[in-house]
């Protein structure tokens, strides 16, 4: 590849790219040292609990506005991060801060995409989108001036008065993230929401959300099993090593000034970034 070097892995506390983060205001999630424990009963022994370690001592910084893929195998830990940082799972050690805030419980301006878009299929387009802000009290006129808004924004327009069932897979994840949207988060936490498509779908999803997250600004924490689709979309990777989760690496992309309007599968650093988390993924644990 041309001694082209894009793979810039570091110890897992304060990198290059998170120092500089810090330097340029206050990150919007800081990690120290955090671990989560699971306990099992060992029912082939004599029925004392196990504790099995899901993360251990992660520590990271994300900045505002950032676009972070957390990258690992099944059983990494990358998703039960993921809902500690959306308030939805408690750790065990350490701390994890939104905006400076200790996390407490879930917040309105945090909101998760998941993989199943979890739409209620009584409701039409339009009014799964607005249903955050009906929980909100907000009134009808304004949560739908809103939605149309937001069904704008992810192509969907045309579609307000329709029903889930009438919609293809991937027109359904734009309503969900419609939906996470609408009260215009600081955070988006999105687990796997492409997983369940298929692959020019996929794609093409990724090529349009890039375009929805330049446009609104929000940071956003991604977990994916695939190598490409981390590489493809986001400023940083962090890399997971099997369980027990532990951040492996933090690795910058080369190619996140070709995410809009370039071709990044086309960059020539694109393989070899490719090659090389592969690489690390294989590696057994230390």
């Amino acid at each position: 590849m041309g001694g082209v070097s894009v793979l810039r892995a570091v110890k897992p506390k304060i990198s290059d790219a998170e120092a500089t983060v810090l330097a340029t205001g206050a990150p919007m999630v800081e990690i120290r040292g955090l671990s989560k424990y699971y306990y099992s009963r060992d029912r082939d022994g004599d029925g004392a609990s196990k504790r099995i370690i899901a993360l251990d001592n992660v520590n990271a910084t994300i900045g505002r506005g950032e676009f972070i893929s957390l990258l690992g195998p099944s059983g990494c830990g990358k998703t039960t991060l993921l809902r500690i940082a959306a308030g939805l799972t408690q750790w065990a050690e350490g701390s994890i801060t939104i905006g400076g805030q200790l996390v407490d419980g879930p917040r309105k301006d945090a909101c998760m995409v998941f993989q199943h878009f979890g739409l209620l299929p009584w409701r039409s387009v339009l009014a799964n989108v607005g249903f955050p802000l009906e929980l909100d009290g907000v009134p009808l006129a304004e949560r739908n001036e809103r939605g149309l808004e937001l069904l704008d924004l992810v192509g969907l327009r045309k579609y307000a008065s329709h029903y889930p069932h009438e919609l293809s897979g991937g027109m359904q994840q734009r309503v969900a993230i419609a939906r996470a949207l609408i009260r215009k988060p600081k955070i988006l936490f999105m687990d796997e929401p492409f997983g369940a498509l298929d692959a020019q779908t996929r794609e093409k999803l990724q090529e349009d959300f890039l375009k929805i997250w330049q446009s609104i600004g929000t940071t956003v924490m991604f977990v994916t099993h695939s190598i490409d689709e981390a590489v493809v979309m986001s400023d940083r990777i962090f890399v997971f090593t099997p369980s027990p989760g532990r951040l492996k690496a933090i690795v910058e992309s080369p190619l996140r000034d070709e995410r809009l309007g370039g071709d990044p599968r086309g960059h020539r650093a694109y393989g070899e970034l490719r090659h090389q988390l592969r690489d690390m993924l294989m590696e057994k644990p230390q």
